[in-house]
């Protein structure tokens, strides 16, 4: 769960994840993204999310991930039922906008072993045909999973799951050097060119904002 006001313009940069969104009035899906997605909030905008981890809201929503990438989609637009309105009225009516978003997602739903593994291996930075085999799939039927479970194939969740760790180092680690050793780019040069097309932005800049 998460809560933010708008200040003043910015990027939601990719992470993997997908998002519930209560957002004037409606609930909006934030689909994962390969590229920074602009916030146009008025500043004062408050904004409560409900952050999926990688390959999990796909399956509550029986649409595939590929489908939403880089979008911002109206619940009802993807699920039309009558619970589903029910519930974006409860959300948009209620105090604790956050607590009614969390009831969406059912307490008992375990995630997908398959999906966490995945996840797992590509984190750890293990190469596509060694994931393939660790979870009983070919490499093209990998592909296809990871376009239905996360929107993108697995080179490019690899990526973006770098390009986070490199971020999550830089805040305790200063030297850019070691970020792009320890967190598995080529050399500091690779981890310069993958910020800047992942984030549009510089790797320092990222850093010190």
């Amino acid at each position: 769960m998460w809560r933010t006001t708008v200040t003043g313009p910015g990027d939601v940069l990719p992470d993997g994840c997908m998002d519930l969104i209560r957002m004037d009035g409606d609930v909006v899906v934030a689909g994962p993204d390969t590229r920074p997605h602009e916030v146009r909030g008025r500043a004062g905008d408050h904004y409560v999310g409900l952050r999926f981890p990688p390959g999990a809201l796909p399956g509550l929503l029986a649409v595939p991930a590929a489908e939403l990438r880089n979008t911002r989609v109206p619940l009802t637009e993807l699920m039309g039922d009558d619970r589903t309105r029910a519930f974006v009225e409860r959300v948009a009516e209620a105090a604790d906008p956050g607590g009614a978003l969390e009831s969406f997602a059912p307490s008992n739903a375990a995630p997908d072993p398959r999906t966490s593994a995945i996840v797992g291996l590509l984190r750890e930075g293990a190469a596509v045909p060694t994931v393939a085999e660790h979870v009983n799939l070919s490499e093209r039927q990998l592909h296809r999973r990871c376009l239905r479970q996360f929107g993108y194939g697995p080179k490019t969740l690899a990526r973006i799951l770098r390009f986070r760790a490199a971020l999550h180092l830089a805040e305790s680690e200063p030297s850019g050097a070691v970020i792009a050793a320890r967190t598995g780019y080529a050399d500091q040069a690779h981890l310069i060119r993958e910020t800047r097309d992942l984030a549009g932005a510089s790797f320092a800049k990222l850093v010190s904002s």
